[in-house]
């Protein structure tokens, strides 16, 4: 039998966002028989890149079907992704409810696809950590990973120039369960902003894990950058698919 990556299948798709938008997105779809979960990718700040279609690559090599949509295609289809990731971050990112019905679309791509389970799971790294939070607390998922995602929590700096606010006060309305991938060293989450939403979770009752890996600043799981910790990404990878087969994948009778 082909290893799983063998049999994955990946290219650009365009899907329909917010207020009817047609913008692109990356798809990668399992090669594997039978119904598959689906994962949606937030991409980071940096943008629609390499390392986080890679990611999406990665998710469909292990099973699952996914998408990462461009949350900037609106700074042009055909613009460098560097060059529209800059254009959106001087305008203060993505505004909340475009970016929800971005994400409403991508979810809708997945569930649509005929071999979907029905099952979606969410995922977003640094600013995408927050907006996977975000989606959970707005939109039917049935699990969420929010990798250090600034700003649930806190209090937003003067003079910062993403239009962002505090989540946490919607944690009542968290509609799957949560996992979270901290740095003890991040600034944005730092631990007292991670410790105020677990006490926000376990004050609402949800299901919810956090896991804080000491060394681990932000981006830790970024192989292309200087905050690549190794040993935290690869627990951290071991966590998100644990979490994923428990919420996404049907017990078999």
């Amino acid at each position: 039998m082909a290893p799983r990556e063998e049999a994955l299948n990946a290219g650009n798709v365009f899907i329909t966002g917010h207020d009817g938008d047609v913008i692109n997105a990356y798809q990668a779809l399992s090669g594997e028989d039978g119904a598959r979960p689906g994962v949606v990718v937030i991409h980071h700040l940096p943008g629609w890149d390499s390392p986080t279609k890679e990611i999406t690559r990665k998710f469909a090599a292990h099973g699952y079907n996914a998408i990462c949509p461009n949350l900037y295609a609106r700074e042009g289809l055909d613009t460098d992704p560097d060059d529209a990731a800059a254009a959106a971050r001087g305008k203060g990112g993505v505004p909340d409810e475009q970016f929800l019905g971005d994400m409403t679309g991508a979810i809708d791509a997945l569930r649509v696809l005929p071999n979907s389970n029905g099952k979606v799971g969410v995922i977003g790294y640094c600013s995408g950590g927050r907006q996977s939070f975000l989606t959970a607390v707005s939109l039917p998922v049935d699990a969420a990973v929010d990798c250090y995602g600034a700003f649930v929590t806190g209090t937003i700096p003067e003079g910062f120039p993403l239009k962002v606010v505090p989540l946490v006060d919607r944690t009542a309305s968290l509609r799957c369960p949560l996992l979270g991938l901290f740095g003890a060293d991040d600034q944005f989450p730092n631990p007292e902003q991670v410790s105020e939403l677990e006490q926000a979770l376990i004050a609402q009752g949800k299901t919810y894990k956090f896991h804080t890996y000491e060394g681990a600043g932000h981006a830790f799981f970024s192989t292309n950058r200087p905050s690549y910790r190794p040993e935290a990404a690869l627990d951290g990878w071991q966590r998100i698919f644990a979490w994923f087969e428990t919420y996404l994948t049907p017990t078999e009778a």
